[in-house]
Order: C-alpha cells, then sequence, then structure tokens
C-alpha cells in the first residue's frame, strides 16, 4: 500500500537547501555549485528521505530527481560510520550511470564520500578497474543491472551493511527487460533498507513492483507525463525525402547552437549523420556499436561545445542532462508517447527554455496523434 505524503497536495514553501540542515560538507559543495534553490521534487522528496521513509517519486526528466535521492542519501552517509557499502544506485544505462556518479563527485567535494560506477561495454581493462574498486569498498555504487549481476556472480561483494536503495528511471528498466535481474539483485540485499523508486512514469507494473520490493512507501508526483512548460513543441507533416533538406536548412539556424537528433535506429542514425556531415555541419553519431571511451569522449566534445549536433537513438532520450540545448529533433516519431516526452525533455532544462521539432510522415500521423492525445 502507498501512503500520501504530506507534501503532495500542498503547496511549496520555497525552501532553500540551507534549510534541510544539510551536514557542514554537504552544505559547502551545494554552495560552491551555486544551488540555492530547490526544485518542486527535490523540495518534496528530501524531507521524505531523510526521515528515513521508502519513497516512490514520480517525475518527468529534467525535474532535478537525481539531487533529490543524492542530497539527503550523501548527507546520512556523512553522518554515519561509513566503514561499509552504504548505498546501491541502479540505473538502466551506463550513460546514467556515469552522470549520476560525476553529480555524487560534485556535490560531495567536500566530503570523505566515495563512488564507484559500474557498467558494461568497456575492455577488460575497466573491468578490472570495476573489480578493483569494488574489493577495495565504497560507499556508493551506481550500477547497471546486467554488470551488477555479473559482478555480484563474480566477486564477494559485500552488501550486509547495506542502507540505502535507489532505482532511478524505473519504467525504463522494466521497457528494456531488467525486471527478472531487478529482482535477482534485490534477494541478494538485506530486506531492512530504505529504498527509493524513482521514475517518469507509474503505470500498473511499476506499482505492483514498488509494492513487492518497498516497505509502506510515501507518494510524491510532479507534472507526470507532460512535457516542461517552457519548451516551444512544434510539429511537420512531412515526406521522408524532405526530412534532410528540412533538418540542413533547421540547422543553419543560428539560434540552435546545440542540438541533439533522434533517429528510429542506429542505422538511420549514421545514415543522417553521414549526410549532414557531407551538407558542411558539425555532427557526430551516438550508437551502441561505438566502443565505450568513444562514447564518454562523444558526451565530453557535446558537453563542451565541441560537437554541436549529437544525432542518437532514444538510448539518448532518457537520462543525459546536457544544460544549454537548444533544440531537439525528432528526425522519426517516437515509438509512444512516454519516448517523445524523454526525447524533448532533453531541451529546456534548469530553468531554461528550447524548442522541439518532430517529423511526421503519413505512416507515422497515427501515432503522432496519439503522442497529442
Amino acid at each position: 500500500m502507498f501512503s500520501e505524503s504530506p507534501y503532495l497536495y500542498s503547496k511549496f514553501n520555497r525552501l532553500k537547501f540551507q534549510d534541510f540542515n544539510f551536514s557542514e560538507g554537504l552544505q559547502q559543495g551545494l554552495d560552491a555549485m551555486g544551488f540555492n534553490d530547490p526544485t518542486p521534487i527535490q523540495e518534496m522528496a528530501i524531507p521524505i528521505i531523510l526521515e528515513g521513509h521508502d519513497l516512490v517519486a514520480c517525475a518527468q526528466t529534467g525535474t532535478g530527481k537525481t539531487a533529490s535521492y543524492v542530497l539527503p542519501v550523501l548527507d546520512r552517509i556523512s553522518r554515519s560510520d561509513h566503514s561499509h557499502l552504504n548505498t546501491l544506485i541502479i540505473a538502466p544505462t551506463r550513460e546514467l550511470a556515469q552522470q549520476i556518479d560525476q553529480q555524487i563527485e560534485g556535490f560531495s567535494y567536500f566530503l570523505p564520500v566515495s563512488s564507484i560506477p559500474i557498467y558494461g561495454g568497456g575492455d577488460g581493462m575497466i573491468w578490472e578497474q570495476q573489480k578493483k574498486a569494488l574489493r577495495e569498498g565504497a560507499d556508493m555504487i551506481i550500477a547497471t543491472p546486467g554488470r551488477l549481476l555479473s559482478m555480484m556472480g563474480s566477486e564477494d561483494v559485500d552488501f550486509s551493511h547495506l542502507q540505502h536503495l535507489v532505482l532511478d528511471e524505473a519504467d525504463r528498466m522494466l521497457d528494456m527487460g531488467f525486471y527478472e535481474d531487478i529482482i535477482r539483485i534485490i534477494k541478494m540485499l538485506p530486506a531492512k533498507r530504505q529504498t527509493m523508486l524513482f521514475s517518469a512514469t507509474m503505470p500498473a507494473r511499476i506499482r505492483t513492483m514498488a509494492n513487492k520490493i518497498l516497505h509502506q512507501p510515501k507518494e510524491v508526483s510532479i507534472a507526470v507525463s507532460r512535457p516542461a512548460d517552457k519548451i516551444r513543441q512544434e510539429f511537420y507533416y512531412i515526406n521522408n525525402d524532405q526530412k534532410l533538406p528540412m533538418t540542413i536548412d533547421i540547422l543553419k539556424n543560428p539560434e540552435y547552437q546545440s542540438a541533439i537528433i533522434f533517429a528510429s535506429t542506429k542505422e538511420n542514425v549514421k545514415r543522417l549523420n553521414i549526410a549532414l556531415q557531407k551538407a558542411g555541419l558539425q555532427t557526430s553519431a551516438f550508437h551502441s556499436d561505438l566502443e565505450q571511451l568513444q562514447r564518454e569522449q562523444l558526451m565530453r566534445d557535446f558537453k563542451s561545445k565541441k560537437t554541436k549536433v549529437l544525432v542518437g537513438t532514444d538510448v539518448l532520450s532518457r537520462g543525459i542532462d546536457v544544460e544549454g540545448i537548444s533544440l531537439v529533433l525528432n528526425f522519426d516519431v517516437p515509438p509512444d508517447p512516454e519516448d517523445y516526452i524523454h526525447s524533448v525533455g532533453r531541451t529546456a532544462r534548469a530553468e531554461n527554455s528550447g524548442v522541439a521539432i518532430t517529423f511526421v510522415n503519413t505512416h507515422d500521423r497515427q501515432r503522432f496523434q496519439r503522442i497529442e492525445n
């Protein structure tokens, strides 16, 4: 059974981060990063987590949900005898795991707290580095389900002192077929723990899983299943042979200094990227055939604006938090409304505005109508 949060229906008090009475080192990190005002999901979720309750949180992408669990967990670790693995965060993709780890590093700059990202796709050296880090211990692990199960099967990872479990992008993990893996992992964890489940949507299967693995959770919900208000959404009814010249024309607009283009398959991503480069545009393709180090370099170049346009599949549509993206272009209509919400949610983040354009051909009109509805 879910219990309602006392914060769910009340107006926001517009707290400051100082009002949470975080530990001195954590507050120093927030001050150094210029974090003053919590977002609504942070204002609602942080007190619940600090009080020790299990939590189900439903919030659209770009609302600051990562900090809403990282900050209170860091606060509790900093006030404890953290000589054992304290927190496990499970995320669907390596990119999200890396991003969460980077945020932890920033927030914990003035804290003696360590974290390790555990994910697949790397070479043997990365595998050995991850195993060594696990053996030497860390306060927090951020892991993808498949790689974590491999580690747990080959290494003696001590979860007996685990206090916090976080499932991030839970709906995405279920979409990717990780339900059985998650249940297997949870069976190896202490029953007495604080569990937090974060999801952009709350379908029946997420509630079923939550009821199975959480204990009397509080629930908070922010702007479920709708794009951010500051996104200007546009759509063009267009034939397939018009998509490429229209894309080139759009990208030449100086208003768009940073853009992501989503295509339906990695083959389409590769072809589109080559065509755009031939047209003289600075673009890079991001897809699963790239080595992990290549993918990491691409993301660094995109975040630093060395690469202006990134072309990718929907692997980029969840969990990648890059500020300043002015345009999202859906070259193909996303398969369902939630994928659309996640793709357009790459722009208009952190109080910025942005534009989301979707190309709709004759074949995709019915699918796009479902998104509109």
